[in-house]
């Protein structure tokens, strides 16, 4: 009932890739029609006669800068990492297949409208063109690319699977495999430490130009996107960043609006426990006082091993609420999602040549959009918030944070409510917007939404440090050009975690008796004690706070409810709670000692420690020149993100998640931009442009944005066709 296993060892075979004559002639004949212009920066401004020409050239561009993760990502969604990273990832690539459905993308791309199919058809040839262009190049697994590929990932977020809270572990129960197999685990640091996004609207009545200013800030893992201009005489002119594989630029601006996306916890994924028995070899569930028959369905994995691949197959299952994806307490887990579909890839897409916040709001419609909220400007002063998109109506007596009961119709979805019953602000009268990944009942101060006029399931997000901090800034900011909000805003190093955190240390260590060993810190107490909690390179207290903070971090509870990961202030709190008076002074006597031995001295400044490396493998080293950071972690109430860790071979902090792509746009007249990138756009550890950004990432020294072709042309480094 569980899952059926079978091995089979099949020899890695050779990856060359081979094309038709009839694909190369078409390939090469659009490519003739793309331009692809490369700024002093490296940065792609793709020119095309249509939309598709403009594809192609993205893709191929893609390509040239990053083709082994735009093929991985591409095997993320087929559920096919094992066939390259081997059966650590066999468990994550079965809850990937159990979820997405090839076979529906496939009749997703036969029934899209001929316009669509053409930049679907555009997005695989551009990758075959350049595989074909560069024989050199061996594919870890996809020698050709197809067009059905693009409509798995229909949107460009760093996670877009919603599960409904499924854990590996549960898949694991339910599909058991007879050999030991190590699955990768998901990773253990705290969600903020990993993900999360800054967006800020700004109203004309906040700034100097009277335009409205959108700043665009995610926060994912480096270099998991690319900075990017696509252009057509078909009215496409737009500029961000894109996902690795993916054709549509998802976070951006085109002269008429922009649009940030933050991680969102609406809940939009159900796990429903289905009541489950078997009658001989048949596997039924009760739904609403029926016996009904489970659909079977055979799924293969295969993975990498050696010199060759072995496939395992599993007997997997569904119910009308959809596949079973896991079992937790033996109950079978379904899953209720909309993780991919033809109108969320449409949604994706169309909104990059939307022309305003009415064309916007209309395409905001649709309704597919399932993993963000939205930030939003335009050239008309309007800003306005979405927090999620599509959202399924419930029953709110039942908690849909947990599997709820599968075998009655009262917790069924019961449609997806309106765009306006969603929760919004348009234009609030504060003058802002800003959203950190939490609560949208504050996104706009005294203008923000009320809590009790929505359904809980709608806004479980919690709150953070970042959010204080980004609402205290802008509700006393006034007069802000594109360099303030940038400067004073968007950098803000405040680490306000530790406006809460610290006294309780510092009270600690006063209330200890004169005579007490633990004395000796008092030197180092006073540097925090002293400490205007900014984060700086220079600060010695940053270093002291942020490394004994991670010690309590520690020592917190974990979220009480599912959906309350985003709640940091709670977990700050329960640091404090978990913790008495004595452990806080005696971690942060552990904290000194660790310093002293790995520096010497518990005087390092953050920089010292805190440092940005960029490898051609992502093989840190303290041999190996790096740069000093000031920036911290999103966790600690930083703006500014940058996650930095130790590995076994360092003993310094290297950056590895955090800003990414930033921008900041003023919509007037002209479009006016600053942007900047992780270390820079190429990923040759030869090029120029490998680390030409680095130091203004670093210290938020934004570059100008050549939004205008002929500012392109005034700095292009290199012009040619796709292929030359």
């Amino acid at each position: 009932m569980r899952g059926i296993l079978i091995l089979i060892f099949l020899p890695i075979v050779s990856l060359a890739q081979t094309f038709q004559p009839k694909e190369i002639s078409r390939y090469i004949a659009q490519a003739k029609q793309v331009t692809i212009i490369r700024d002093m920066w490296g940065i792609p401004h793709i020119y095309g006669k249509t939309d598709a020409d403009a594809v192609f050239g993205l893709m191929y561009a893609q390509c040239e800068e990053n083709f082994q993760q735009l093929e991985e990502n591409n095997l993320e969604m087929l559920g096919r990492l094992s066939e390259k990273l081997g059966k650590t990832e066999l468990y994550n690539d079965l809850q990937t297949k159990l979820i997405y459905d090839t076979s529906a993308a496939k009749r997703d791309y036969s029934r899209s409208p001929l316009w669509f199919r053409k930049l679907l058809d555009a997005c695989a040839d551009g990758v075959n063109f350049f595989l074909y262009k560069h024989p050199e190049i061996k594919p870890a697994v996809i020698t050709h690319f197809e067009p059905w590929f693009a409509l798995l990932r229909t949107d460009g977020s760093i996670a877009p699977t919603q599960n409904g809270g499924l854990r590996i572990q549960d898949v694991k129960e339910m599909y058991p495999v007879n050999d030991a197999i190590s699955f990768r685990e998901p990773a253990s640091l705290p969600t903020e430490e990993l993900s999360g996004s800054n967006g800020f609207s700004i109203g004309p009545s906040r700034t100097k130009s009277k335009n409205a200013i959108l700043y665009i800030n995610p926060h994912v893992t480096f270099y998991f996107r690319s900075e990017v201009q696509m252009v057509s005489e078909e009215g496409l002119n737009v500029y961000g960043a894109v996902t690795w594989g993916t054709f549509f630029v998802y976070q951006g601006f085109n002269e008429h609006c922009g649009w940030m996306h933050t991680s969102s916890y609406a809940d939009v994924a159900d796990l429903f426990e289905e009541k489950t028995f078997k009658t001989g070899k048949s596997l039924y569930y009760q739904y609403e006082g029926m016996k009904l028959p489970a659909v079977h369905k055979n799924i293969s994995v295969r993975y990498k091993e050696g010199q060759g691949y072995k496939e395992t197959t599993f007997q997997s299952y569904s119910t009308i609420h959809g596949p079973v994806v896991g079992m937790r307490n033996g109950h079978f887990l379904s899953l209720k999602e909309n993780n991919r579909s033809l109108q969320a890839l449409l949604q994706s897409w169309l909104r990059t040549k939307s022309k305003g916040f009415n064309d916007f709001k209309r395409i905001m419609n649709m309704r597919s959009n399932n993993s963000n909220n939205t930030v939003f400007a335009d050239a008309q002063g309007n800003i306005a918030y979405w927090h999620g998109n599509f959202m399924p109506r419930r029953d709110v007596h039942f908690d849909y944070g947990l599997p709820v009961d599968g075998s009655i119709a009262a917790t069924n979805w019961k449609g997806i409510h309106t765009l306006d019953e969603t929760i919004h602000v348009y234009n609030p009268q504060s003058g802002y917007i800003q959203n950190c990944n939490s609560t949208p009942f504050t996104v706009s101060g005294p203008s923000s939404p009320e809590r009790t006029a929505y359904p809980a399931y709608m806004a479980p997000d919690g709150q953070n440090f970042r959010a204080i901090n980004a609402a205290r800034l802008l509700s006393t900011s006034h007069d802000l050009t594109i360099e303030e909000v940038i400067h004073e805003i968007g950098y803000n190093h405040h680490l306000a975690a530790f406006d809460t955190l610290l006294p309780g240390l510092i009270s600690a260590f006063e209330s200890l008796p004169a005579q007490d060993t633990l004395k000796y810190l008092t030197m180092a107490i006073q540097e925090v004690k002293d400490w205007d909690r900014n984060a700086a390179a220079t600060s010695v207290a940053t270093t002291l706070a942020i490394e004994w903070g991670y010690r309590m971090l520690l020592l917190a509870s974990p979220p009480a409810h599912p959906y309350q990961q985003t709640n940091n202030v709670g977990l700050i709190h329960s640091m404090m709670e978990n913790t008495t008076p004595i452990k806080r002074v005696a971690l942060f006597a552990e904290t000194l000692k660790d310093l002293e031995k790995k520096f010497g001295t518990w005087k390092v400044e953050w920089g010292t420690i805190n440092r940005y490396q960029r490898t051609s493998e992502g093989n840190f080293s303290d041999e190996l020149p790096s740069l000093p950071v000031g920036m911290a972690a999103a966790l600690w109430g930083s703006l500014p993100s940058f996650v930095s860790t130790t590995l076994p071979q360092t003993i310094k902090r290297y950056g590895i998640s955090g800003n990414s792509f930033i921008a900041c746009v003023e919509f007037g007249k002209k479009v006016k931009a600053r942007s900047v990138i992780t270390g820079g756009q190429s990923f040759d550890p030869g090029s120029k442009h490998f680390t030409d950004q680095a130091s203004r990432y670093i210290d938020g020294n934004f570059k100008e944005v050549l939004f205008y072709k002929e500012d392109v042309i005034l700095h292009a480094e290199k012009t040619y066709h796709p292929g030359q």
